[in-house]
């Protein structure tokens, strides 16, 4: 998605494009800016610590081709914590999705029971 230079945005940095986010959730996420999906980046779990430090840099240094306003950065435990660490250096706001989650448990006519969990948007938290 190509933005305005002088446009803030709000980048959505994660494994969840924003056009299957609930109403609220972008609503909340655009009082910051245009919002813009920069997919999570897939590790490679044999990666090394060096490794992921290099892909976090990557990550961070294609957002800052953007005006932001925030970034909302989920995914991978690891490179999540890289990406927020270099990113909150820069000044930048860093938020995560908040949610509440409801098991809804269903019993089929044979006795067996499924569950499903259903996850609503409360809010962002900043980092």
């Amino acid at each position: 998605m190509e933005t305005d230079s002088n446009n803030k945005v709000f980048i959505n940095c994660s494994n969840h494009p924003s056009e299957r986010w609930s109403r609220e959730q972008k609503q909340a996420a655009e009082r910051y800016g245009e919002i813009v999906d920069l997919p999570f980046p897939e590790v490679d779990p044999s990666w090394d610590a060096g490794q992921v430090r290099s892909l976090a840099e990557k990550v961070v240094e294609t957002m800052m081709q953007y005006h932001i306003a925030a970034v909302m950065c989920q995914g991978e435990f690891t490179l999540t914590y890289a990406i927020i660490r270099k990113l909150k250096e820069k000044g930048i706001t860093v938020l995560a999705a908040c949610s509440r989650r409801r098991v809804e448990e269903i019993t089929n006519a044979d006795g067996s029971s499924q569950k499903q969990a259903v996850f609503s948007f409360e809010g962002f938290r900043e980092f």
